[in-house]
């Protein structure tokens, strides 16, 4: 769905539906008119109206997300103006503006074009920054999955054109803003397909194809590479399975590039608990147990994409946690890569053994930077939600560019400590090196601490527990029901900003 941009004046599109933005009124009372935003004013005089009063006259208050449609009598070629809300003017973030942008992409399902000026509703944040919301809130508000209904839903837009009175940079902004936005929904299409079609072999397969004719090389591990390099972990979480796990390694690696970094993401393709079994309940939504390795492919293809000059390394610990005959059993102990040995307390704490394997392997690379991402822990959720991710770091400043990135984007995510010192003395297995799994108290913070014991001396790590923000249950703002694409266009900005 490309986006354009222009200087010309809103009411002279071509386009089939245009689309502005109004601000709540001030006051109290019946009689209080939404204010409109941007050009919204000079296209109702071109309609021959004053929009202000025709929006109180239908009852249109300005709160953010309500939306109204105007019909515009032949004045304009477009038939319908559509009208966003954008809530009180003096309380709107680019977030914000970025869920306006999605109802308006809500609107226009059955529309073949658009026609906005959104990005002048927020004139005081950064130019591209505001172009970047508008373009992302429709390309993901705009998002269908309907691969498996016998009647997919479609969105017929195709077409965006962006009318500003600066176009200097906006191009770039709306590249940019596509890349990622695309890159988000290659994640979601990875996280909502279902299990029995990205078992670990399949879903490796499917990256490689993914990045078949890129300058991104693909390399998977099978079951046999991971045995001779002693890939415990991986190998002891997928030993339930008929489907053997996989790990997929992705260099992209740019000529002259500056730095290099890791991403590390889990990849369980379902998660039953294993021997460890979780409640049916607690099931229904383990497809998306992948979602950090889903994020980990969508960044790498979107570095590619934007030739940015650094050299990313992706790893994509892929196995799925069944209960068999063959499954690891409680109190088993594996021998991780690198040589460490962990006692296994619970097979539902997975995650963190083949997010260690993977955590060596890249070690050995030298990366200068690492983070991993993985729906690592549910105490994550009991302790922020669905709407905030937990971050983790052993470098303050990685930290806090991550934390940066996540503001700007609308990803939000809170530093959790390391806590070595409180809380480490709870790894120590009783018979092995390590145990994977502790008490119920500070779950996330343990699950932190143990992939920390993998990471390298010296190489600064960063670890996002997305365990609540991967999915959503309900549909909100530009995050429909489903897998939600969190953390991709985060982490794109923090490798954009150096």
């Amino acid at each position: 769905m490309p986006v354009d941009v222009t200087a010309d004046p809103l009411a002279r599109s071509e386009a089939a539906m245009l689309a502005v933005a109004a601000y709540a009124g001030n006051g109290d009372g019946d009689a209080v008119a939404p204010v409109p935003a941007g050009g919204a004013a000079a296209l109702g005089e071109a309609l021959g109206i004053d929009l202000a009063a025709e929006l109180r006259t239908v009852g249109f208050s300005g709160n953010a997300g309500e939306v109204v449609r105007i019909p515009t009598r032949g004045a304009v070629a477009a038939s319908t103006v559509v009208v966003v809300g954008l809530g009180a003017a003096d309380r709107l973030t680019t977030d914000g503006l970025r869920r306006a942008a999605a109802a308006v992409a809500g609107a226009a399902e059955r529309v073949p074009s658009l026609a906005t000026d959104l990005p002048a509703a927020l004139p005081d944040a950064d130019p591209a920054d505001a172009v970047a919301a508008v373009v992302e809130g429709i390309s993901l508000g705009s998002y269908r999955f309907g691969t498996y209904r016998s009647e997919a839903p479609v969105h017929d837009l195709e077409t965006t054109t962006l009318h500003l009175a600066e176009v200097d940079g906006a191009r770039d902004a709306v590249a940019v803003a596509e890349v990622a936005a695309r890159a988000a929904r290659y994640a979601r299409d990875l996280v909502n397909t279902p299990p029995q079609d990205k078992r670990p072999p399949a879903l490796a397969q499917q990256v490689a194809e993914a990045f078949a004719g890129t300058d991104v090389a693909v390399r998977i591990l099978d079951e046999e590479a991971l045995e001779a390099g002693g890939y415990g972990g991986i190998l002891g979480v997928g030993r339930g399975s008929s489907e053997p796990p996989r790990l997929v390694e992705l260099t992209y690696a740019p000529e002259g590039a500056g730095r290099h970094v890791a991403l590390v993401g889990k990849g369980i393709t379902f998660d039953t608990g294993g021997i460890s079994l979780k409640p049916s309940e607690s099931m229904e939504t383990m497809k998306m147990d992948m979602a950090g390795a889903a994020t980990v492919a969508a960044v790498v293809r979107a570095a590619s994409e934007l030739a940015l000059p650094v050299k990313v390394t992706g790893l994509l610990a892929l196995a799925e946690n069944m209960p068999s005959g063959t499954a690891t059993r409680v109190s088993d102990v594996l021998t991780m890569k690198g040589g460490k040995t962990v006692e296994v307390i619970n097979t539902d704490a997975e995650g963190r053994l083949v997010l260690g394997d993977a955590l060596v392997h890249v070690c050995e690379l030298q990366p200068d930077a690492i983070v991993d991402i993985a729906t690592l822990t549910g105490a994550a959720v009991v302790a922020l939600g669905e709407k905030i991710g937990v971050l983790m770091a052993s470098d303050d400043d990685l930290a806090s560019r991550l934390l940066d990135a996540a503001k700007h984007t609308g990803e939000p995510f809170w530093q959790l400590p390391l806590a070595t010192e409180q809380y480490g003395d709870r790894l120590e297995g009783s018979i092995a090196d390590l145990r994977n799994s502790g008490s119920r108290a500070a779950g996330t913070i343990f699950a932190g601490l143990f992939l920390h014991e993998f990471v390298a001396d010296g190489i600064p790590w960063a670890h996002l527990d997305i365990a609540g923000v991967a999915w959503a249950n309900e549909a909100a703002g530009y995050q429909g029901k489903g897998a939600t694409g969190v953390p991709v266009r985060t982490l794109v900005r923090w490798l954009q900003a150096g």
